[in-house]
């Protein structure tokens, strides 16, 4: 059976080959799937979608002409696949509900620190037999203030190392976690989380409620020496806003692993091109501000887990089965058999 996976890394296809391709007839192709190259998957029943691959209606009709039944994204959010066409194409979609939170909150971990520290600069200084340290003082986080918004399983991995740096914990979620509760997170409103952070880390979903959560009014609300990460979805942020906000000489810092533009740029090679997205220009114009390319979840257990996990969905489509990864499962109404028409969660 044909399964043809896009968005595939170097680092990723030896464990997608180890986990499928025994198995099943795997083309692993580096490519985004969109538009323009959603014809390459013809002739093969299943397509493992990344992030950044954009599964509008078009693509899930080229998809389903083709002959494939299911597409299984290798990651947690699906905010790029419109549920509801692939419903009525009759197309299976399923996900990975879950894999190891540290992977995304260690990483977070690793943006504030560099942030806080000013590591990056202190790298490109020593690089050049620089050894000043005129700019590079940083600040303790024990005792200060951490934000979390969003408190799953990453915020959760997130707030047990604030706790261990000794910081006092706020949190902002829908459904509070008990866990959370029991290191001691304050729950509170989000223009208090905004206000009362030195530290705030973002690892809400993206869902319409949270779109811009971080704007212009949200900037005006936090400290002028206070330091957002933002390392699940970068619609989360209203990225103009931000820009103002730095301009204006506010923020000790920001981390960025995710960008809400960044289909078509992350993941590719633009050095020698003009960066046309005047945002992302001047954001990495700061010497504040750390900009990744959505590798968070990029940690070799995390991506096995995910690997696994596809292989899972899969072996369960042929089968008939469906369960906690299964977003849309053929010939069920709306609202059964997995998620509805949109949305997607944190992480990769």
């Amino acid at each position: 059976m044909g399964v043809v996976a896009y968005g595939v890394t170097a680092d990723e296809r030896p464990l997608l080959e180890r986990a499928l391709g025994g198995t099943y007839d795997l083309r692993c192709l580096d490519l985004i799937l969109n538009r323009d190259t959603a014809a390459t998957a013809a002739g093969r029943r299943v397509v493992c979608s990344s992030v950044n691959d954009v599964l509008d209606e078009e693509v899930l009709r080229v998809l389903a002409d083709g002959g494939t039944e299911l597409v299984t994204q290798r990651a947690t959010g699906y905010n790029n696949i419109d549920l509801s066409a692939a419903r009525a194409l009759g197309l299976s979609v399923a996900r990975v509900s879950s894999y190891s939170p540290y992977a995304v909150a260690e990483f977070a971990w690793a943006l504030a620190l560099a942030v806080n520290r000013r590591i990056p600069r202190a790298v490109s200084r020593t690089r050049d037999f620089d050894f000043r340290l005129d700019g590079l003082m940083g600040r303790d986080f024990h005792g200060r203030t951490a934000g979390i918004l969003g408190t799953g399983r990453i915020g959760t991995a997130f707030a047990r190392v604030a706790a261990g740096f000794g910081m006092r914990l706020l949190g902002n979620d829908v459904a509070p976690s008990d866990e959370c509760r029991a290191l001691g997170v304050e729950y509170v409103g989000r223009d208090r989380l905004f206000a009362e952070s030195d530290l705030l880390s973002l690892h809400a979903p993206l869902v319409p409620e949270t779109r811009h959560v971080v704007d212009a009014a949200a900037l005006a609300r936090m400290k002028d020496d206070a330091i957002l990460i933002n390392t699940s979805r970068g619609g989360l942020v209203d990225a103009h806003a931000l820009v103002e906000t730095l301009l204006a000489g506010r923020l000790l810092g920001v981390g960025l692993d995710v960008y809400e533009e960044e289909a078509g740029v992350f993941f590719f090679d633009k050095s020698l091109e003009v960066m046309a997205d005047d945002t992302l220009a001047r954001l990495m114009t700061f010497g504040n501000v750390l900009v990744t390319s959505h590798q968070g979840y990029f940690s070799r257990d995390a991506v096995r887990q995910i690997v696994e996990t596809t292989a899972r969905n899969i072996a369960d489509h042929l089968a008939g089965r469906t369960g906690a990864d299964t977003l849309v499962a053929p010939g069920r109404a709306d609202g059964e058999g997995g998620g509805g028409g949109g949305g997607g969660g944190g992480g990769g």
